[in-house]
């Protein structure tokens, strides 16, 4: 992938590109606007969506730029000029001045030809948007005339709802009888107006239509009267337009939120084009947005149906056995008498082995190729048996009897007996040599202290003993070195519980992030927030395996068997005593870990060969818009 973005960069030709129609520019780099694809962090809520389609999202970009610079459709001689129509809209408005139906607007200065941003096709003209028409706000609506039915009142949000969807749902009204008696001052939308967000999101419109009624909330909102009856749908390109957002946004940056006045929004300088070719514009740039939807829909399509197609290749390889519907059943040719786990693994294994270098060619499947690692691990698939290794049961014998002595020596308390693990709790056959246990029997389970003496932020230091909290896990299974909280060695020392040794792991225990893990490297004491709760295996050389165990499918599903019907399940010391635990023998357990961090190693190598391609492929999209231009 990368070296083909590299060969189409160094095939493009700048003059070429400037030369090249709408069309060309749009088919012949169709692999270049489908395959830039950016990908998006994997953790927080908000869209299921984990990638963006930016290459299509700069296409439509550079339809609109090439629209409101004249280089979309072709120009006709027998075109009306613009400047015949920006005469007439000058007259206008001057005729309505006259007629005192709209105030005398303040003049605005000659665009210079500084101030023009690039050069126009002949029968263009540039023109101040307050020249075209009056851009305005609505009168003062006051919160006490808000009510929950009559004609609408939108704010920004809704705008922007309408200009997306061209729909809203709105929960805000004002009487009928305040929208006519408000109507009176002329600001009330008219068909072909243009409403534009003035806060947060700003510049985005909306044409108004025949079957709008609405009002609209002063400064929150701007309006544009069109009352030339300019052709608003080319306006709404050109407010959508990359130009439009450059210009609005120049005096806004580095605010905490940016506003578009009445003032600026007068000032922006709008290439117009001839009446007739406005026309054209709006039609072409409707069939070129249509084409750009079909695009991204069969992109996603596309990254949709290759995601199942891994998700269902690796699916096959944690299956417990072969049966009548599993894929080799139909595919081979001949029926086979061998329908062994085995076998069904090895043959699913093939499967992926001959396709490795098309399936794993996006981050989503390789993080799930790494899930299914860990999946595989915890199965017992990973790494072949040893007849010679030390039976799980032996070392499960080895770990019951250091917690009796523990106990006598009163250095650990007794603890309630937990129940046998039942066949329910079973979902896979382990191999020889392997033990299903209760979590409970390998570890002791230690919260934090929730008493009087629990810290406060105000009793952070800048340095001295951490304060770990779940916010303090990291990715890779250990502790953050740079955002990490301090207490002072007299309150660690009036803590009561929750102090952290050297060979511990930190569980978290609810919130977004429950059943986060991580050692408690890098660091050698502190203390846990009550949101953490501390793993301390009887036998700290089986803490590589847990961990690995508690990041996979399985051992996250254990979770869920405590779901209190909340928003999270409610985790507890208790609950996660009884996760089942499928216990490897020590020595396999060392291998499994190798074996673990080898793949490991290998599928971020393939995400750092992803990511430095798919930059190359972001690069290359921006350089074709830039050029083209």
């Amino acid at each position: 992938m990368a070296e083909h973005a590299f060969n189409k960069a160094a095939e493009l030709n700048p003059e070429r590109s400037s030369e090249l129609s709408a069309e060309q520019l749009i088919t012949e780099n169709l692999d270049i606007w489908t395959s830039a694809i950016e990908q998006k962090s994997a953790s927080g809520r908000g869209s299921s969506k984990k990638f963006s389609l930016h290459g299509i999202k700069k296409l439509r970009e550079l339809i609109l730029e090439l629209a409101v610079r004249g280089k979309l459709v072709p120009q006709d001689e027998s075109d009306e000029p613009a400047s015949v129509l920006l005469e007439r809209i000058a007259a206008e408005k001057a005729q309505l001045v006259k007629d005192k139906k709209i105030k005398k607007p303040k003049a605005l200065p000659e665009i210079s030809e500084d101030e023009k941003p690039f050069e126009l096709p002949k029968g263009w003209g540039f023109q101040h948007l307050g020249d075209l028409g009056v851009v305005g706000s609505s009168s003062r609506v006051q919160k006490k005339d808000w009510q929950d039915s009559g004609v609408p009142f939108y704010r920004a949000r809704e705008i922007i709802k309408l200009s997306v969807n061209g729909t809203v749902d709105n929960d805000l009204h004002i009487s009928n009888e305040l929208f006519l008696e408000l109507s009176k001052s002329g600001t009330a939308p008219e068909p072909e107006d243009i409403m534009i967000t003035g806060v947060g999101t700003i510049g985005v419109p909306y044409v108004v239509t025949p079957n709008d009624k609405f009002y609209f909330k002063d400064a929150s909102v701007l309006i544009f009267k069109n009352i030339a009856k300019l052709y608003p749908l080319y306006l709404d390109i050109f407010m959508k337009s990359p130009l439009w957002n450059r210009d609005i946004h120049k005096d806004s940056m580095g605010t905490t939120v940016h506003t578009l006045t009445i003032v600026r929004a007068n000032s922006v300088i709008v290439p117009v084009p001839p009446c007739e070719e406005q026309q054209r514009i709006v039609a072409k740039v409707d069939e070129l947005m249509s084409l750009c939807d079909a695009l991204e829909a069969q992109t996603e399509a596309s990254i949709t149906a290759h995601q199942t197609l891994v998700e269902t290749l690796l699916g096959a390889l944690l299956l417990p056995s072969a049966d009548a519907n599993s894929p080799e059943q139909v595919d081979s040719p001949e029926p086979s008498f061998d329908n062994s786990p085995e076998r069904h693994f090895r043959e699913s294994w093939q499967r992926v082995a001959e396709h490795f270098d098309t399936l794993f060619t996006t981050s989503a499947s390789i993080d799930t190729l790494k899930q299914t690692i860990l999946q595989l691990a915890v199965m017992g698939k990973l790494v072949p048996q040893d007849t010679n290794d030390e039976p799980a049961a032996k070392l499960l014998e080895r770990i019951a009897a250091e917690k009796a002595q523990l106990i006598a020596d009163k250095k650990i308390k007794k603890q309630k007996p937990l129940p046998a693990i039942t066949d329910e709790e079973k979902p896979f056959e382990l191999p020889q040599g392997w033990e299903w246990c209760k979590f409970g029997l390998l570890s002791e389970f230690l919260n934090g202290d929730r008493g009087k003496n629990y810290p406060n932020k105000s009793e952070y230091v800048e340095a001295g003993i951490p304060w770990i909290n779940t916010g303090h896990i990291e990715p890779n299974g250990t502790l953050t070195t740079q955002n990490m909280n301090y207490i002072t060695k007299e309150k660690f020392d009036s803590l009561r519980s929750g102090k952290v040794l050297p060979n511990d792991l930190v569980y978290c225990l609810r919130g977004a992030t429950f059943g986060k893990t991580a050692f408690v490297k890098p660091y050698s004491e502190g203390a846990i927030a009550s949101s953490l709760m501390i793993i301390r295996a009887y036998d700290t050389r089986l803490n590589d395996f847990i961990y690995r165990y508690l990041t996979s499918a399985f051992g996250r599903s254990q979770i869920f068997r405590f779901d209190n019907g909340s928003a999270q399940p409610n985790l507890s010391a208790n609950s996660v005593g009884l996760y089942a635990f499928p216990c490897p023998p020590l020595k396999e357990q060392k291998r499994i870990v190798a074996k673990v961090d080898e793949l490991m190693a290998l599928c971020d190598q393939l995400k750092a060969r992803l990511a430095d391609a798919q930059t190359t492929q972001l690069h290359l999209t921006d350089a074709i818009v830039e050029q083209a231009v």
